[in-house]
């Protein structure tokens, strides 16, 4: 069983409740990134993930922190499109990214969660989607520098498990995640669809993005494997079947929508990882 944790980006919005569900369910955990964190709860270590021999020496061992771990939740990353320039963002993420996937196979650890992304699937959308709900079932399709990193990340993944057949890699490929604070904020969204049309309306609860990381480190198997990972509902107060009707005309529904159920399928999730949404902004 997995008992000590490295998590990298652990001081930033998902970072924070990754850290909090893994220490709550009795892992020991190490936070690895460049910002110390607001609240110390576990160990922390600042890191230039950028540089391999950072990244090799914090996975291996880090004097009083820790002595090796046992699997790696890979979070740290310029977190969006745009914060940077398209080159930055390119260049810091993807070295990033390979300096952890590497770094953990060079140590021996076989067992990696990384935050892959919501926006290989299409966002922001101005190409409609294949179909609604839209899942893992069609070839990514970034749209930006930084979801051409996502795709790149997954397809080093599925390499790395080539090469290593006792590597498993989970990328979760998660939405615009959110805190409970950030919930006041939602009903403005019924005046005007379009201000969340972006990503279909869609979000994750950055408590439920932890509990999907948890099980994902949980889960028994080998290979690369991603899911999506969403809340079950949308943003809208607005029938989700009404939303892709009106702003997604023609696009083929692949079953009645439900109520405000999210457009972002987590079907697999649920099914292979047991994951179950227990958060909502609606209460």
């Amino acid at each position: 069983m997995v008992t000590r944790v490295a998590v990298t980006g652990g001081s930033g919005k998902l970072g924070r409740a990754v850290v909090t569900d893994l220490l709550d369910h009795g892992y020991r955990v190490v936070n690895i990134d460049a910002t110390p964190p607001a609240e110390s709860r576990c160990p922390y270590t600042k890191v230039d993930l950028a540089d391999y021999g950072q990244t090799v020496e914090a996975l291996s061992a880090i004097d009083d922190r820790h002595g090796g771990v046992d699997a790696v939740v890979h979070l740290a990353a310029i977190p969006a499109p745009g914060l940077r320039t398209n080159s930055a963002t390119f260049h810091h993420n993807i070295a990033v990214t390979y300096n952890v996937f590497t770094a953990a196979r060079a140590v021996g650890i076989r067992n990696v969660v990384w935050a892959s992304s919501e926006t290989l699937l299409g966002l922001p959308f101005e190409t409609p989607p294949p179909y609604i709900p839209i899942d893992e079932g069609y070839p990514s399709r970034p749209e930006s520098n930084y979801a051409l990193v996502k795709h790149l990340e997954e397809e080093l993944a599925g390499k790395l498990c080539r090469w290593e057949p006792e590597l498993k890699m989970i990328g979760l490929r998660f939405s615009n995640v959110m805190d409970p604070g950030d919930y006041a904020a939602f009903p403005g969204f019924d005046a005007d669809p379009t201000l969340r049309k972006w990503n279909l309306w869609s979000y994750i609860d950055g408590r439920d993005g932890a509990q999907a990381v948890r099980l994902a480190l949980e889960y028994q198997a080998t290979g690369v494997e991603v899911f999506v990972i969403a809340n079950a509902d949308t943003v809208m107060s607005r029938p989700s079947a009404e939303l892709a009707a009106q702003y997604f005309p023609g696009v083929p529904l692949t079953r009645e929508l439900v109520g405000n159920e999210t457009l972002m399928s987590i079907d697999k999730a649920r099914r292979i990882l047991g994951y179950e949404p227990r958060h909502s902004w609606r209460g």
